[in-house]
């Protein structure tokens, strides 16, 4: 691909090695979660929130268990002042839970944004200027020391006009652009800012490391982050935050190796919503915890109806494969995948296992309302016989026997493949009944009598084929062979009756059977489904079921 040539890597490495984080394999502990969706992710939308829907969502996210939430950016318009102010004087905020404004380091904006706060029981006052070398030379035209003095002048507006303002406030500053930033010049501002802020056990400081534009592979984001770590002033009395976004793709992994390298706090948004390609998506980071044994202390145990508010508040749409939350995370369409994971489920509840392994699962969708049946296996054409027959069984009742199940699946993928769609459980099911169950074309079944004589059954038949009616005395070892060798004299048939299986049908709201008998012509076998209250009844019609397919598919070998 032509034009490569013009880019080049524009971050910057620490000056001393930083990879203690390659020691650790997992994050033990929940961060400390802010989330910013009411700003960052609402500043991104093509229609911005109304005020009626920031309320909504933010009474979302303090029920999803936000400590700490961005509502916005007081100072840049009515709407996001209204919204602090409605916040505030309706009392709205609860008691553990602390609001957090932004504002850049201008004089106007800060006294805005304390104006906007007057009351607040708890507020973080998160102060920002850019710092990297692009904006320096390109935007600003500043040097470092005046774009260092830009930091720690906004600093020292923060600590007067708190002392003068009625609530309680905590600071957060972020070096904007960090990752274009020279990281000892990054490490400069910050330690100039501590300086001013002062920080205590307390009141600690935030320090807020964005991945404004993702310029690096998320290793390099780590090594920077615990250069901080390491030589950051007061550090005991410091939060480093991290605030990545997505424009490599790599957000997740950004966070993730931040927190190992000795980050405390994640800046997000749900579903990744945010400027450009987003920001880091606080729903898979808390997940990916939750599924390594960890309590990630947020509650998405009831994703589906978080998406619908979402969806609905901010007009975005949730991709079907986002992680964990999309339509299809779950679904399992090939076959050799579908009957690992019935396999697997049967395998858990038969074990009671207290663990969770699932081949192809892993997350146990139940755990965040999501239902085996309809998001786990889905069919189309590519899907297998244990897909398409667990489908059958979770749904509707039906056991379909092993030797049964290859001529089930290759007709429903059949269907799938023809129409050129996917199936729905629905549908399967119609396949089944139309195919196999209670067939009457071209013969049906009208009547029976049994007389028992020691160990024989005497059965008397009645019958139709093809509109003509017919009777036949035939006897048998027991009352569906009876039934069977009347047919074969009546109809002159040559078969083998060669499987038999029954089952009560749990799914059904009647107390009814299912029986399911195989026949065999010669070498071609043919399979039938009989369902009623009465067992005897059931096996009769799937008898006659898998003579019917037989009489109906005969010529199809030819």
């Amino acid at each position: 691909m032509k034009g490569y040539e013009k880019y080049f890597r524009g971050y910057f490495l620490p000056p001393v090695e930083c990879n203690d984080w390659v020691k650790k394999d997992y994050i033990d502990h929940a961060p400390i979660w802010c989330s910013v969706d009411l700003r960052d992710g609402n500043q991104s939308l093509i229609k911005p929130m109304s005020l009626d829907q920031k309320v909504e969502f933010f009474k979302l996210l303090v029920q999803i268990g936000f400590k700490e939430i961005e509502v916005g950016f007081p100072a840049a318009s009515e709407t996001e002042y209204e919204f602090l102010r409605t916040l505030i004087d309706g009392d709205m905020i609860p008691d553990d839970v602390t609001i957090q404004v932004l504002t850049q380091a201008r004089p106007h904006i800060i006294k805005k944004t304390f104006k906007a706060l007057e009351g607040c029981k708890q507020a973080i006052v998160h102060l920002y200027n850019s710092t990297s070398k692009a904006q320096r030379e390109q935007v600003f035209k500043k040097s470092k020391e005046e774009v260092l003095d830009i930091a720690v002048e906004g600093a020292k507006l923060l600590v007067d006009l708190a002392k003068d303002t009625d609530g309680n406030f905590r600071f957060e500053y972020s070096p904007e652009s960090f990752t274009g930033t020279e990281m000892d010049y990054a490490l400069e501002v910050c330690n100039a800012v501590i300086d001013v802020f002062k920080p205590t056990p307390d009141k600690k400081l935030i320090i807020n490391l964005p991945v404004t534009v993702e310029m690096s592979l998320p290793h390099v984001y780590a090594q920077q982050i615990e250069y901080f770590h390491k030589f950051l002033k007061n550090r005991e009395n410091v939060i480093i935050s991290t605030h990545p976004h997505n424009d490599r793709g790599t957000a997740v992994a950004c966070a993730e190796l931040a927190q190992l390298a000795g980050a405390d706090r994640v800046e997000g948004t749900l579903f990744g919503n945010g400027e450009r390609t987003g920001n880091v998506d606080v729903i898979t980071l808390a997940m990916n915890m939750y599924v390594h044994g960890v309590d990630p202390e947020l509650d998405f145990s009831n994703l589906p109806d978080i998406q619908k508010l979402y969806e609905s508040v901010t007009e975005m749409k949730v991709y079907d494969r986002q992680p964990y939350s999309g339509k299809f995370v779950f679904a399992a369409f090939s076959g050799s995948h579908q009957d690992a994971i019935s396999k697997g489920i049967k395998y858990h509840k038969t074990n009671k296992l207290e663990t969770w392994s699932v081949p192809y699962l892993p997350l146990d969708p139940k755990d965040i309302s999501r239902e085996y049946s309809a998001d786990v296996i889905r069919i189309n054409s590519q899907s297998g016989k244990g897909g398409i027959c667990y489908i059958l069984e979770t749904n509707f009742g039906l056991d379909i026997p092993t030797k049964m199940r290859e001529t089930v699946g290759y007709l429903v993928k059949d269907v799938s493949d023809k129409e050129h769609r996917e199936l729905t459980p629905g549908d399967v099911n119609d396949i089944f009944l139309t195919h196999f169950v209670n067939l009457k074309t071209p013969l049906e079944m009208l009547e029976y009598h049994f007389i028992r004589e020691g160990a024989t059954f005497k059965v008397m038949i009645s019958t139709k084929f093809n509109d003509k009616e017919n009777n036949n005395l035939a006897e048998g070892s027991g009352r569906l062979d009876a039934v069977s060798n009347a047919l074969k004299k009546a109809y002159n048939l040559d078969y083998i009756l060669t499987n038999y299986t029954e089952h009560s049908l749990e799914a059904s709201s009647k107390s009814e059977a299912a029986a399911y008998v195989s026949v065999k012509f010669g070498e071609k076998e043919y399979w039938g489904t009989g369902i009623h209250e009465d067992i005897i009844c059931a096996s009769i019609y799937a008898l006659v079921s898998a003579i019917n397919n037989y009489f109906n598919h005969k010529d199809d070998e030819k």
